[in-house]
């Protein structure tokens, strides 16, 4: 598939135009920011590992039976994937507490809830990606109930499917977040990358974690965790 011109320069990813209409590339860039692009720095290999990760876990999805907007990887640092209309909101599923809402709620990093957590963001730069509810969602018009229901059910086959992958992998899956998109003939489907920017995965034998809050944190060895997760998944995927 033939890359045309530059649609989308975002801070971790670039958007093509192809010979498809119904297609696009997206790139995977070793930039990496935090804190709405006030840390900034390039890693090395990042981009290369995320689209690995992001490629991997996009097939397996599918193979199981989980909609996407993925349709193949095409060299080292790209996806081809379907064109679909974007659903204004992000998806959080927590599995553990940890992150924004451990600050937010004032409570310890680690613990486990008796239920899994479902956070739903308005996707804007401008305003930080707010929380909002359902109710919010469809008063602004950005779903209805029917479509938020399809999303929850989605994220929920989802976190499923990711928990037993990454427990194979020696990997906690402590939460992650994800945005849909209608396809053009109106079919719901996942339309966001899956790797450690996105999600927060912890090593289940010593608790390290192994993703985006190494940069945000000063840990160091942010390359050599990505690697480790990609090599990880890779093996889980074999066996």
């Amino acid at each position: 598939m033939k890359q045309l011109e530059l649609l989308y320069d975002g801070s971790s990813k670039q958007l093509y135009a192809t010979e498809n209409p119904e297609q696009i590339i997206i790139r995977f860039k070793d930039d990496t920011t935090a804190f709405y692009n006030i840390k900034c720095a390039k890693i090395e290999n990042k981009g290369k590992m995320n689209c690995a990760i992001s490629s991997m876990i996009l097939d397996y999805l599918a193979s199981k039976g989980v909609k996407t907007h993925f349709v193949e990887q095409v060299d080292e640092n790209s996806q081809l994937c379907r064109v679909v209309r974007h659903i204004p909101i992000e998806v959080i599923v927590r599995n553990v507490i940890a992150g924004s809402m451990a600050k937010r709620l004032g409570i310890e990093e680690g613990r486990v809830p008796n239920n899994k957590i479902y956070d739903l963001c308005l996707r804007s730069d401008e305003l930080s990606d707010p929380l909002i509810n359902d109710h919010h969602a469809v008063a602004l018009g950005l779903a209805t109930y029917e479509e938020l229901g399809e999303m929850y059910a989605a994220s929920e086959r989802i976190n499923t499917l990711l928990t037993d992958l990454y427990a194979k992998a020696g990997i906690r899956l402590v939460d992650f977040k994800i945005e849909f998109g209608r396809t053009a003939s109106g079919e719901l489907v996942l339309a966001d990358e899956l790797t450690p920017d996105t999600c927060r995965i912890w090593d289940m034998a010593t608790g390290e974690r192994m993703d985006k809050d190494r940069f945000r944190r000063d840990l160091g060895r942010v390359r050599e965790a990505y690697e480790e997760v990609a090599n990880r998944l890779k093996s889980a995927l074999n066996k």
